[in-house]
């Protein structure tokens, strides 16, 4: 329960700046329940014009017909109105919170991305924010508006016959026991369901996006019997939410027809003793209705609350999340990037039970090519990522032209940096707008020039609509080299002071691979170049080999000494060459 009062709260915080709105649409909700008590004294009026065979005021009675239709336009129309603002609300609110979260997405570490599921956070972002948005804002309306009723019905009818009214609030115990009885086990139910949704999405964004490799190794049934067992927990939790709010509805209709049998019981024998008039009495049972009936709105609200209460509960536990450490208030920078690269006993793990970079040291002058090689796991992607701060080390120092990374701002130092990565990453777009991501105000020519030099200009004009050709998501129907080329070429464009090349070519065919060899050659000239490669024939030319292993540095040198010195490198390159 403190839970769920601690989540309102950020909710009403959230919501503050349509304070005015809210606001009007109570004032409109208000008009529209004062309309709805009134409209029953008046019928109760005109009953009693009617007062025998022949003897009907009908004067008085079409005054009275005209004021109720009068009272149900302006009921209808506050209605409207209210709902009309509700939805704005609403879907403004929506907007904000899903603005927030994909804002701070932008901002939360790589530990979070690469411990979160893709599809559980997509599901937060888009349907966990519907649901929390529409239910508690439209759901907070309703309930105020049948608190109000309950308020104004019993406040009439005690004024109509006080002894009656009191049969009726010794029986509303019961549906406040039944509301506190559903409210009570709906919301962790609704919290497990939601989670579970959120899982099953995850499952579903996987496997669609590598539906290709879930094929080639056959591994549809493990995936077919992973999303039976999801589904199946998912469908007990919702069942057992479903079936806790839908017997809100029978249990408050049962107490709605003990209210409406009471207050007929006993007026009947009021109307007989001539205390109430028939008039009167069937206003007293128009109230007895409208009564009851809130009861059972608001029961059937509070099991939408608490599915609302859960979902809100996973979107903030997103917005939450502590970011990025911030930048410094006065970030250092070099005076100029000329590529001179300093590590001193750097140390890092992603988890503190499993060291991975240990002892690394390293000095890199300006224009050096530095390649980084060794067995899988070593730790040689993690320290490319320590250098672009994806990461920040745990221990230790990385000096960049002498001033300390971790003091810098990050754009600055990104700025001075292209990569080339293994993992091609293209938007929704055109061919020319994903080349010119790093330089959205690069010419036509510039861009073709950079895809020239990447060898990408060929395909890329022998596309329906060349550099103009929209791509999909992750570069739709491209092979996996030309994709690699763009992302080749999208570095040629910018031509920052640093390049990180980590298996940049691993995609693309052996004699592409050459032309492309030689344009990195002639993009490397006169920058640092940090290359990580598993064929070990790419970085012969390298003027410094980093050789890893368990995240220390065991050699270091060129291709030739390294060789000469018959240690691991030159079993690893023995490796690949031997017959």
């Amino acid at each position: 329960m403190r839970d769920q009062w601690q989540i309102l709260k950020k909710v009403l915080h959230r919501v503050r700046r349509h304070l005015a709105t809210l606001a009007a649409a109570l004032i409109l909700a208000t008009v529209y329940v004062a309309m709805s008590l009134l409209i029953p004294i008046l019928v109760g009026r005109a009953v009693d014009c009617i007062v025998d065979a022949g003897q009907v005021d009908f004067r008085t009675l079409g005054n009275i017909l005209g004021q109720i239709l009068l009272c149900a336009g302006v009921g209808a129309a506050s209605q409207w109105l209210m709902q009309e603002m509700n939805n704005r609300t609403v879907y403004q609110v929506t907007q904000e919170v899903r603005e927030e979260a994909f804002r701070h997405l932008q901002r939360l570490p790589l530990s979070y991305l690469d411990s979160h599921p893709q599809g559980d956070i997509v599901s937060r972002v888009v349907a966990d924010v519907d649901s929390f948005a529409d239910g508690l804002l439209m759901g907070f309306t309703q309930f105020f508006t049948g608190v109000t009723t309950i308020l104004g019905t019993l406040g009439l009818m005690v004024a109509i016959r006080w002894q009656i009214a009191l049969v009726v609030v010794c029986i509303t115990p019961v549906s406040l026991l039944v509301a506190k009885f559903i409210a009570q086990r709906t919301y962790d139910l609704f919290r497990r369901q939601t989670a579970e949704q959120g899982e099953l999405t995850a499952l579903i964004d996987e496997t669609v996006g590598g539906l290709k490799t879930v094929q080639a190794f056959s591994h549809e049934r493990a995936t077919l019997e992973k999303f039976d067992s999801i589904n199946a927990r998912l469908e007990k939790s919702a069942l057992k939410a479903i079936f806790y709010s839908s017997i809100t509805n029978p249990s408050t209709r049962f107490v709605n027809a003990l209210v409406y049998a009471g207050v007929g019981l006993t007026g009947a024998l009021s109307a007989m003793a001539g205390t109430i008039t028939v008039g009167n009495l069937t206003s007293f049972l128009n109230y007895a209705n409208q009564y009851t009936k809130p009861f059972n709105e608001i029961s059937g609200v509070v099991a939408e609350l608490q599915n609302s209460l859960a979902c809100a509960g996973r979107v903030f536990q997103l917005i939450e999340t502590p970011p990025m450490p911030p930048e410094p208030e006065h970030p250092a920078r070099p005076e100029k990037f000329t590529g001179a690269v300093e590590i001193r006993d750097l140390e890092f793990s992603y988890t503190p039970e499993k060291p991975l970079i240990r002892d690394f040291s390293l000095s890199v002058r300006p224009g050096q090519r530095v390649a980084i090689v060794g067995p899988t796991g070593c730790g040689k992607t993690t320290f490319i990522n320590l250098l672009m701060r994806f990461y920040d080390p745990q221990g230790g120092q990385i000096l960049l032209d002498g001033v300390n990374t971790m003091t810098m701002d990050r754009r600055d130092l990104r700025r001075s940096v292209g990569m080339v990565l293994q993992d091609t990453w293209l938007r929704s777009g055109t061919v020319a707008e994903n080349i010119a991501m790093g330089k959205p105000d690069a010419t036509r020519a510039e861009i073709e020039e950079a895809a020239r030099r990447a060898h990408a200009h060929g395909f890329i004009q022998r596309l329906p609509q060349g550099y103009d050709t929209p791509i999909g998501e992750s570069g739709g129907a491209l092979s996996q080299g030309q994709k690699q080329l763009l992302c080749i070429a999208r570095v040629m464009l910018c031509l920052p002071p640093m390049l990180f090349l980590d298996e940049a070519t691993s995609s693309i065919d052996t004699r592409t691979e050459l032309q492309v060899q030689r344009a990195f050659d002639a993009m490397m000239a006169g920058r640092t170049s940090f290359i990580v490669a598993h064929r070990l024939s790419t970085i012969r030319e390298a003027d410094i080999i980093l050789v890893m292993k368990d995240g220390r540095i065991l050699e270091q040198g060129r291709h030739e000494d390294l060789l000469r010195k018959g240690g691991f490198y030159a079993e690893l390159y023995n490796s690949q060459f031997a017959h």
